[in-house]
């Protein structure tokens, strides 16, 4: 099976017919999508809305309350390929800068993406750098830190601030 991506979680049911009360992290991207995947079982959307802060799915596979508590506390997942497909130009997936190079704005190399934390606030960077002697440096990822992202050739471009870097 493909990577995949989680793109909500069954929070409940939502009445007696085996509709879904999902919460999500997207809503654009779970409202888009006709087939997800739940417990390794593909399930196809049948009918959606939003509800409050919440989605509600009905999926053609579930008819009834019964067969859909098996599935409440669960993560709903798209392929990894078929979310790429989705987006737009100037769009990427934040996994995607995984080792893309990180250089400042004087074009000086200062290391790699080693993975992207989240918080309540924004992502951040968790960079490893090239100078070994360095742990990992945590760089908020926003604008204004990071004004350039080329997801083509993996490169990311901080503008850093006084004490954002170690040697600084």
């Amino acid at each position: 099976m493909n990577e995949l991506i989680s793109i909500g979680k069954i929070i409940n049911f939502h009445g007696i017919l085996g509709e879904a009360k999902v919460g999500y992290s997207d809503p654009k991207r779970i409202e888009n999508a006709k087939k997800v995947i739940v417990k390794n079982i593909p399930l196809n959307i049948e009918k959606f809305r939003f509800h409050k802060n919440f989605a509600i799915i009905k999926f053609r596979e579930i008819s009834d309350i019964n067969e859909l508590l098996k599935y409440k506390g669960e993560n709903i997942y798209l392929e990894k390929e078929a979310v790429k497909k989705g987006l737009e130009d100037e769009e990427y997936l934040i996994d995607d800068l995984v080792d893309a190079k990180v250089f400042d704005d004087k074009d000086d190399l200062i290391g790699t993406v080693e993975y992207i934390a989240t918080n309540s606030g924004n992502d951040i960077l968790c960079i490893k750098p090239q100078d070994e002697r360095y742990g990992n440096i945590l760089i908020p990822f926003v604008k204004e830190l990071v004004p350039i992202v080329d997801i083509k050739n993996k490169k990311v471009i901080i503008k850093p601030i006084k004490g954002l870097l170690p040697w600084d």
